[in-house]
């Protein structure tokens, strides 16, 4: 097996790299049919094509849904614990081309406030949402790092990948 850079991996690494990508697809079949189970496809592929500007601009609330319905595997998480998104503040800018997008900022809710993996949920929900055309910044509420203890804190703002404001 070779590496990203196609350099030949050693035995080890070979394998380890095996075992990684196969409980990757595994946990991403298990997500998937956990979502499935809870959500109907039908109404996600729905939400998935509403515009989350025009949502916003006119106040819907189907914008909690139809970011939701954005989310991969992180989605399966949320759902599993009882949590969601809350959006904090957006507001409406204009990329390069000169289409509108959303700059948002994000907060959690349910179980997922107390729960000890929230930093990597919210870099899965960023990442989710920043394939989205119409979405151009995810940053979180500060208000979340009261969740944290002091050492949690600090490894989410050092290593978590987000922003918060």
């Amino acid at each position: 097996m070779v590496d990203h850079s196609g350099n030949k991996l050693p035995v080890d690494e070979d394998l380890s790299e095996s075992y990684r990508k196969q409980i990757e697809d595994v946990m991403r079949e298990e997500a998937m049919r956990r979502i499935s189970e809870s959500q109907s496809p039908e109404e996600i592929e729905r939400l998935s094509k509403l515009s989350l500007v025009k949502l916003f601009e006119s106040n819907d609330p189907e914008i909690i849904p139809a970011l939701m319905s954005r989310l991969g595997i992180v989605r399966a998480a949320l759902d599993g614990h009882g949590g969601g998104l809350l959006v904090t503040s957006a507001e409406i800018e204009k990329n390069n081309i000169g289409n509108k997008v959303l700059s948002l900022i994000l907060d959690l809710d349910g179980a997922c406030v107390s729960c000890g993996a929230a930093p990597g949920t919210l870099k899965g929900i960023q990442d989710d949402l920043l394939m989205d055309d119409e979405i151009i910044s995810i940053r979180f509420s500060k208000s979340m790092l009261e969740w944290f203890d002091e050492i949690q804190k600090e490894f989410v703002l050092k290593f978590g990948g987000v922003v918060f404001v």
